[in-house]
């Protein structure tokens, strides 16, 4: 069976062909990683115009349906269509062999040969760190991932997460408070909203950052989806932070990950009662990550960053306000999850008339915020 040439595909350049190449093969259901690689390293991309295609497939270790399935999608592809619905729906699409592909993210195994991209592409080989955690943080761990992810953005660098509901949303946001711009890899395709509840955020990336996928469009969301995803977001930073996480958490995967490629891991420590902090602290305690408690504890494991110029060299953010020792007090308490006055008050066991001095100061100094009924929590 041979294959027609398709429309526009007689015309190309030899890479120009590769490339629409190795996005069709990409596309196709049941060619995977290791047959694109095989066909990559075949190398010779008109072939399939002068030989019959199922030969020199099959010759190179393809099954016969796979050889049929890409023969069939050759035939079917039509580049400029393709190309079409891309641009409507302000869709770049990057393969291994552009100048654009993310260095860090080439040097890894199984690099995707494949990346759908909305928003800004050049943060993709800007300096980078993943930030990662719960979907159901608590206050503490809301506030360290906000605060963290914003602190690395004033300085430059762009925070890497999976635009997931809980840590992702809140290190995406904080990025985008400092100004230095946030990645959101999704295990969808890129052009999906996933999940629903972070469609605004989702907008926002698109606008002042950048949304990645290696999911074809059109494909069905499925489990299996999301680990691919974690080896993008570890691929693309030079190190990952994991802000709260159970034993079983699927962001210790990407700390996995990223461990595997010979990266930074970093964990924020959360207190022993607190299950959701579990996982971190046995990141710290067993895989040798380091312990950190400021963005300071990050950038020190990359000062050339600072002495190439590649980040700002001045700390842009003003220094917290100093606490006294019952404020300092009741922020703990409040660190671990929001609480009522009354609630405030049999856990500390201060005078009411003590306690309520001490919540408007730290309310001066925007440490917490008070909701209706009372209920107070950190910012």
């Amino acid at each position: 069976m041979c294959a027609r040439p398709h429309k526009g595909m007689d015309l190309l350049a030899s890479d120009d062909m590769r490339r629409e190449m190795i996005l069709t093969l990409h596309e196709s259901a049941g060619i995977g990683w290791q047959t694109i690689r095989k066909i990559v390293e075949y190398g010779r991309w008109d072939s399939y115009q002068r030989f019959t295609a199922n030969a020199w497939m099959t010759s190179i270790g393809m099954r016969q349906e796979q050889a049929n399935t890409v023969v069939k999608a050759f035939e079917a592809l039509d580049i400029e269509r393709r190309s079409e619905q891309f641009y409507k729906r302000k869709i770049n699409v990057i393969t291994r062999f552009d100048a654009a592909y993310p260095e860090l993210l080439s040097e890894i195994p199984q690099p995707p040969w494949v990346l759908y991209v909305i928003g800004d592409m050049d943060l993709l080989n800007r300096p980078s760190i993943a930030i990662v955690g719960t979907r159901a943080p608590t206050a503490y761990g809301r506030k360290t991932a906000s605060e963290l992810a914003k602190g690395l953005s004033e300085r430059g660098i762009a925070v890497v997460s999976g635009l997931a509901r809980g840590i992702d949303g809140i290190a995406h946001e904080g990025a985008l408070r400092g100004g230095g711009g946030t990645i959101a890899v999704l295990g969808s395709p890129v052009d999906m909203i996933y999940p629903a509840e972070n469609r605004s955020l989702y907008h926002d990336i698109a606008a002042r950052g950048v949304l990645v996928s290696e999911t074809p469009l059109g494909s069905p969301l499925h489990p299996g989806l999301f680990p691919l995803r974690n080896r993008i977001i570890a691929g693309l930073s030079l190190g990952t932070v994991v802000v709260e996480a159970a034993q079983r958490s699927g962001s210790l995967i990407t700390a996995d990950l990223a461990l595997e490629m010979s990266r930074e891991v970093f964990a924020v420590p959360g207190p022993l009662s607190s299950p959701k902090s579990a996982g971190t602290n046995r990141l710290i305690s067993k895989s040798g990550a380091k312990l950190i408690t400021s963005v300071a504890d990050i950038l020190e494991e990359y000062s050339w960053l600072s002495a190439q110029g590649l980040i700002n060299s001045e700390w842009g953010s003003e220094p917290s306000p100093i606490l006294t020792a019952d404020e300092e007090r009741i922020y703990q308490i409040l660190l671990d999850q929001p609480c009522s006055t009354d609630e405030l008050h049999e856990l500390s066991s201060m005078p009411f008339g003590l306690l309520h001095a001490v919540l408007i100061n730290l309310t001066i100094k925007r440490k917490i915020e008070q909701h209706r009924g009372s209920i107070y929590s950190v910012t």
